[in-house]
């Protein structure tokens, strides 16, 4: 029988807020167990939540961006259920009523076509702790550091058809929510992160199958790994006469399986009801005029200028956008060189960022400025020095030798286009290769390879590429 993959994705993202959802506690990350956990985020008696306006702003904004309907009258429920890093027994969520309605994003294909991926809602809720039991013996321990950071919980329809269409979409999310600053997409820290609805169900059939939700998936790779794991789990005990249960599962990375945690609730398991603490929040029509002049230019929307307007091709242009950071340090270079988007698009993707990869360092903290790369294109745009001398220029820069022009004129790395100095060396060069030479002129293309490489050593890698080749040309060819 052949057999269709359905996904669903729920990703919670945490809001880049400094306090928490309902309190005043901090959110930093690291803090020692315990220490930033108020009387508000623990339910003590008698203490009252009070909304942050920032987690609104937040949504709005992310409503906004994936084009969606944004909820005029939004409002809180208490969601029951106990967990011992639950502290209030119950999590302030939404259900009903969401702050962020329909809306949708489109993911590009193995195959490049696109695909429209409807998101059902987006709604505003607190985190719960943590449960830690590496350090105790027998015993778990709790932190409630994490409990009341606020989270924005995007749930996407079932129309990811595979593990890789669930990939691109959440790198997708993982963009737009950094663009828009809402979220610093931190996956290791826990600050975007996936549970995985998959079910599967023979093609042609329209009725869904079963679905069983892999909870708290934290890296691209383990989502992927993890959904294909459970579609081929499934089409085993489809196919083998057993029937799917609905359940919640946890994926193991070290065994590369998901194993079962606990049947799957529903939503009347929870006994939703709304929070008597909290009025509805109200969202103007002027408010969502104020959050959308705060909008950047979008992904999909950068990346069609960086093609049409600067000429960059598709893979490129993917590449920069995929960060914002690195988008914006791509136009700096842009401007500051004049050169041609190309090889400004060449030296971010190439030699910056392999120099980055190699020292493990992000683009925010490169010991080398968009300011300074920009200058150095500039001087291979104007042939002051070769792509070859370049890479020279670029590793001073990047140990701290100051900028392009003053490590030049210290290294003495000027290009040479004295085109009578040239014109002796390969004279000289040509008289010492005669046999070369005559291959040259015989068919024997690579031979040009040699002379070319031969005038660049004797010159030290000073002479100008392209003039070597075609005074070259002139000399054997006549």
């Amino acid at each position: 029988m052949q057999w269709e993959t359905v996904i669903g994705l729920e990703i919670h993202a945490q809001l880049a807020t400094k306090s928490k959802i309902f309190s005043g506690a901090s959110t930093a990350y690291g803090a020692e167990p315990n220490t930033q956990a108020c009387a508000v985020d623990l339910g003590l008696p008698g203490v009252l939540p009070v909304l942050n306006k920032e987690v609104v702003r937040m949504a709005v904004k992310f409503g906004l961006a994936i084009d969606a309907e944004i909820t005029p009258r939004s409002v809180f429920a208490r969601k029951n259920y106990f967990y011992p890093d639950l502290p209030k027994g119950y999590q302030t969520s939404q259900m009903d009523h969401p702050i962020v309605g329909v809306g949708r994003l489109d993911i590009v294909l193995e195959d490049g076509t696109t695909k429209r991926i409807g998101v059902t809602r987006a709604h505003l809720e607190e985190d719960a702790g943590k449960s830690l039991h590496e350090d105790f013996q027998g015993m778990t321990g709790i932190d409630l550091n994490r409990a009341g950071t606020p989270l924005l919980e995007i749930v996407s329809e079932p129309e990811l058809s595979s593990a890789y269409e669930a990939v691109a979409y959440m790198k997708k999310l993982h963009t737009l929510v950094r663009y828009l600053e809402i979220c610093d997409g931190n996956m290791q820290e826990g600050s975007f992160r996936c549970d995985a609805n998959v079910s599967v169900r023979p093609v042609g059939q329209q009725a869904l199958g079963t679905r069983a939700e892999v909870k708290n998936l934290n890296s691209f790779r383990f989502i992927e790994r993890a959904i294909n794991h459970e579609v081929e789990r499934q089409i085993d005990i489809l196919e083998g006469g057993g029937n799917i249960i609905q359940e919640t599962r946890l994926y193991d990375s070290d065994k590369d399986e998901t194993r079962s945690m606990r049947s799957k609730e529903e939503a009347n398991d929870y006994r939703y009801f709304p929070c008597p603490d909290l009025l509805p929040v109200v969202v103007e029509p002027s408010y969502l005029d104020e959050v959308a002049k705060t909008l950047p230019e979008l992904p999909d929307i950068k990346k069609a200028r960086f093609i049409d307007d600067i000429g960059l091709k598709t893979d490129a242009a993917d590449v920069l956008v995929s960060s914002r950071e690195l988008a914006d340090y791509f136009e700096v270079v842009l401007k500051t060189s004049g050169a041609e988007a190309k090889i400004c698009a060449n030296w971010v993707i190439v030699e910056l960022s392999g120099a980055l990869n190699k020292n493990s360092q992000n683009i925010t903290s490169s010991p080398v400025s968009a300011e300074l790369l920009g200058g150095l294109v500039k001087r291979i745009a104007d042939n002051t020095i070769s792509g070859k001398i370049a890479k020279q220029v670029f590793a001073a820069m990047w140990d701290g030798e100051g900028d392009a022009d003053s490590i030049i004129e210290a290294k003495d790395l000027k290009q040479n286009t004295d085109s009578g100095a040239i014109e002796a060396v390969i004279d000289e060069i040509i008289a010492n290769n005669p046999n070369q030479a005559e291959e040259l002129r015989g068919g024997k293309d690579k031979m040009m390879g040699f002379f070319v490489g031969q005038v660049m050593k004797a010159t030290q890698g000073k002479a100008n590429p392209a003039q070597v080749n075609q005074m070259l040309k002139n000399k054997i060819f006549g």
